[in-house]
C-alpha cells in the first residue's frame, strides 16, 4: 500500500506542467535560416537576421531612422480620411483594429527631410498596414508628396512595399494609378530627380504605376517584384517560370532596376546619386 502512494506521487511530480516564462513578442523566425532571434537585436542591425543576412520588413518609423537625418523629417499633414466606396461592414473595423496596432493612419507616410543635408520629399509604404496596399488615401498622399516635390524643386524619394491595389475600395484604387502616373509626369517635365527603391515585396497596381517609373529604380537584395504573383502566371500560362524569377537580382539581370543596394548603404547611395544628378545639372 505505501509502495502504490509512493508510485502515485512520482507520477503525479511528472505530469506536472512546468511554467516557462517568455515575454511575447520579444523572439521572432527567420524564415531563411529557422532561427529563433532575439527581436531587440534584429532591430540594432537594421531588421537584418544576424545569423544569415536575410531581411525583415521595416516599419515606417524604422526606415525613417535609417534614411533621414535625425530630427529632419516632417510628415505632411494631409487631412484625407479613408472611406469606405463599396460599404463593407468589417472594412472600417480593420482600418480601426490596425491604426491600434501599427500607430498608422495609413500604409504610407509622406514628408519632407534631408539625407546628409540634401533636402528631399520622402514617401514611405508599411507592408503591416494591409500588406501595403494602395487606396485612395494612398494615392491621395503619394501624389501630394509629388506636387510638393515639384513645388520645393528637390528630390522625390519612394520606398515601396505593397500587395497592389486595395480591393477592399474597388474600381477607386485602381483609378490611384492613373492619378500617381499623371503626377509623375509632371514631376518629370520639371526636371526633378526621382528615385524608387523597392522593397520585399512590392506587386500589383503599386509596381504598374508609380514603383516602375523612377529615374533610377534600386532594389534591396532578394527582394521580390511583380505584378502578379509566381502561382497566378503559372497557372495562367501553363507553364514553369525560371528560378528565382521576380526577384531583385533576376530584374536586374534583365533590366528592370538599375542596382541592388544593401540596407546599409542605401542612404549613401541615394545621397550620391542626388549630388551626381546636381552635378548633372551644371
Amino acid at each position: 500500500m505505501i509502495v502504490d502512494k509512493i508510485k502515485k506521487r512520482e507520477a503525479t511530480a511528472k505530469n506536472k506542467k512546468v511554467e516557462i516564462d517568455i515575454p511575447i513578442g520579444k523572439w521572432l523566425k527567420c524564415d531563411c535560416c529557422k532561427e529563433i532571434l532575439y527581436k531587440e537585436t534584429v532591430q540594432q542591425h537594421n531588421n537584418i537576421c544576424p545569423n544569415c543576412g536575410n531581411y525583415f520588413r521595416m516599419h515606417i518609423g524604422r526606415r525613417i531612422e535609417l534614411i533621414i537625418d535625425e530630427g529632419t523629417y516632417q510628415r505632411f499633414d494631409l487631412k484625407v480620411e479613408t472611406t469606405n466606396p463599396l460599404e463593407l461592414e468589417d472594412y472600417p473595423k480593420k482600418l480601426k483594429s490596425l491604426r491600434e496596432k501599427t500607430g498608422l493612419e495609413e500604409a504610407v507616410s509622406c514628408g519632407t527631410g534631408k539625407i546628409k543635408g540634401e533636402d528631399v520629399v520622402i514617401g514611405i509604404m508599411d507592408s503591416g498596414f494591409l500588406m501595403g496596399s494602395m487606396g485612395m488615401v494612398v494615392g491621395e498622399k503619394i501624389t501630394y508628396a509629388i506636387e510638393q516635390a515639384i513645388k520645393l524643386r528637390v528630390p522625390l524619394i519612394l520606398f515601396s512595399v505593397s500587395g497592389g491595389a486595395r480591393m477592399q475600395e474597388g474600381i477607386v484604387s485602381l483609378m490611384q494609378m492613373a492619378k500617381t502616373t499623371s503626377a509623375l509626369t509632371k514631376l518629370d517635365e520639371a526636371g526633378l530627380l526621382y528615385i524608387s527603391v523597392l522593397t520585399d515585396p512590392t506587386y500589383g497596381g503599386v509596381t504598374a504605376s508609380f514603383a516602375s517609373l523612377g529615374d533610377i529604380i534600386l532594389a534591396e537584395p532578394k527582394a521580390r517584384i511583380g505584378f502578379a504573383g509566381k502561382r497566378v502566371i503559372e497557372q495562367t500560362i501553363g507553364e514553369e517560370l525560371p528560378e528565382g524569377f521576380q526577384t531583385a537580382e533576376f530584374l536586374l539581370e534583365h533590366g528592370f532596376i538599375d542596382k541592388i543596394v544593401e540596407r546599409n548603404e542605401l542612404k549613401n547611395t541615394i545621397y550620391e546619386l542626388i549630388q551626381f544628378h546636381k552635378g548633372g545639372k551644371k
